[in-house]
């Protein structure tokens, strides 16, 4: 009886022996099926980038052309407002006790020409002055307006008065000079300034030269006889208190912007890099007509520094990435600057999918319960997008008249400073912007001197940076009203990471 069990055992042993090695195989044969599948997928996947990218962009391109109302009240400026801008500027002039504002192509031959940087491009870098001046004339009533008039090489004369630039008179005023001669001389010598030769009244000129004059323009004209002087406050008042006119394109440029982010940040997947990221949203931009200024793109570690480091592009995108984008466009000669930082919407890729068919097989643990991991920060990124937030609310409300450009700053950085953040908001709190994204008056807490008035615009741009781990920075665009709270230039503020 023992003898025939045991005989009946080892069949029944190697019987069992078979299907454990069959069972073994099977489940070799899976995870090689299954990574054979992943394999043939990632390839698949490396493939079609560049298909990705083409489908990225048509899906934000598609979103952003969604609504393109902000650009329905924004119309170019026109002649009448040059000549006004001009007469504001000679009652400035007169109250700066000075005779003349004299400027080179840049952002205020610009603003008082009409002349853009692809019309004035020909002589920014050259040697040769070309020179706007504005003097005031008063008449017999006391009624003050702007005389403008023209410094620019004989050659080149004809080249000026095809520039377009507005004029009360049916021709430009210009004073040539040749080659040969000393342009500053022949400025001084020039029947501008006639009635400062005559022996009785002689003195020399008052110039108010422009911040962005050149050296050796503002040497060569006080060598000649001028006495030159900077920017007075009266006369950087005049570009700081915007028309209507630029308040809408203002509202346009910075809403656009601002729209073009929204509809981007729904399309952007896992795996893209920065660069790829800021090429999309170049081209989802210029899908509308507004001229590209600049746009950083930064990555988790990367947006620590504000303005990025010299080596960034290449970092790539998850889930649990905290994005920041700065980025400014220009349209009808108007800048944009606006910050957004934000999460990408989460997804299920192929290889979560893997990872669900090996847990199911028994060969991946099951995962731990939901927790904030470590490396990721994810609960300190949340508690820092709320703390910026709160500080530029706070900053909103201090927006008005009267206030001192340090307070607005000062009531921002308390929110961070409150909340243990102090030293990690690294810069002013914000910019006049306008034909030129940073223009004065500044927002930090030393400018105590400025006092905000109805007209003016700011960004306001509070942010944390922890570096080596993350930044935050958000980054919109006000008016300044005459009564009640400053007025929103672009749409809508960031509301969550997920809805910036």
């Amino acid at each position: 009886m023992i003898k025939k069990s045991i005989t009946q055992l080892i069949p029944q042993q190697q019987v069992c022996q078979q299907l454990h090695r069959a069972k073994r195989w099977c489940t070799v044969g899976a995870i090689l099926g299954i990574l054979f599948l992943w394999l043939m997928r990632t390839a698949h996947d490396a493939k079609k980038t560049s298909t990705n990218l083409k489908d990225i962009l048509k899906c934000a391109i598609d979103n952003f052309h969604h609504d393109l109302s902000f650009l329905d009240t924004a119309e170019p400026i026109q002649a009448d407002e040059f000549f006004e801008r001009r007469d504001r500027l000679a009652k400035a002039l007169i109250a700066s006790k000075a005779d003349v504002f004299v400027l080179e192509p840049g952002f205020s031959f610009q603003y008082y020409g009409n002349t853009s940087q692809i019309d004035w491009e020909p002589w920014e870098p050259e040697e040769r002055p070309f020179l706007m001046l504005i003097l005031p004339q008063v008449s017999q009533s006391g009624d003050v307006s702007a005389k403008t008039a023209f410094l620019a090489p004989h050659f080149e004369e004809g080249r000026v008065r095809m520039l377009g630039i507005p004029s009360r008179e049916d021709e430009l005023d210009i004073i040539v000079w040749e080659e040969h001669w000393d342009p500053y001389t022949t400025l001084l010598e020039s029947r501008l300034f006639a009635g400062f030769r005559d022996t009785r009244t002689r003195r020399a000129p008052r110039i108010i030269v422009d911040e962005e004059m050149r050296d050796f323009i503002s040497r060569g004209l006080a060598n000649a006889g001028f006495e030159a002087i900077g920017l007075t406050p009266e006369v950087e008042l005049i570009r700081q208190i915007k028309s209507p006119a630029e308040v809408e394109i203002l509202r346009a440029v910075n809403t656009g912007t601002v729209a073009a982010v929204r509809a981007t940040r729904p399309c952007l997947l896992p795996g893209l890099t920065e660069n790829e990221v800021r090429d999309t949203l170049n081209e989802v931009l210029l899908s509308v007509g507004f001229s590209l200024f600049f746009n950083i793109v930064l990555f988790e570690e990367n947006g620590a520094l504000p303005h990025g480091g010299f080596v960034v592009g290449s970092k790539k995108v998850t889930e649990d990435t905290m994005i920041v984008i700065d980025i400014g466009a220009h349209y009808l000669g108007y800048a944009s600057d606006i910050c957004r930082s934000f999460f990408i919407d989460p997804v299920q890729s192929h290889s979560i999918r893997v990872t669900s068919w090996l847990r199911l097989l028994g060969l991946v643990p099951l995962p731990e319960p939901v927790r904030d991991i470590p490396n990721l920060g994810l609960r300190e990124k949340l508690k820092v997008w709320d703390i910026v937030l709160a500080a530029q609310s706070a900053a909103e409300t201090a927006l008005k008249p009267n206030n001192t450009a340090a307070s607005v700053d000062v009531a921002a950085r308390s929110v961070i400073q409150n909340a243990g953040y102090g030293e990690r908001f690294t810069h002013r709190l914000g910019h006049g912007i306008g034909i030129k994204a940073h223009e004065s008056p500044y927002l930090n807490k030393w400018n105590k001197q400025v006092r905000l008035q109805p007209g003016m615009t700011f960004t306001n741009e509070p942010g944390i940076y922890i570096e080596g781990k993350f930044g935050v920075r958000h980054e919109d665009v006000y008016l300044v009203r005459e009564n009640g709270r400053a007025e929103l230039l672009t749409g809508q503020r960031a509301i969550t990471p997920y809805n910036p």
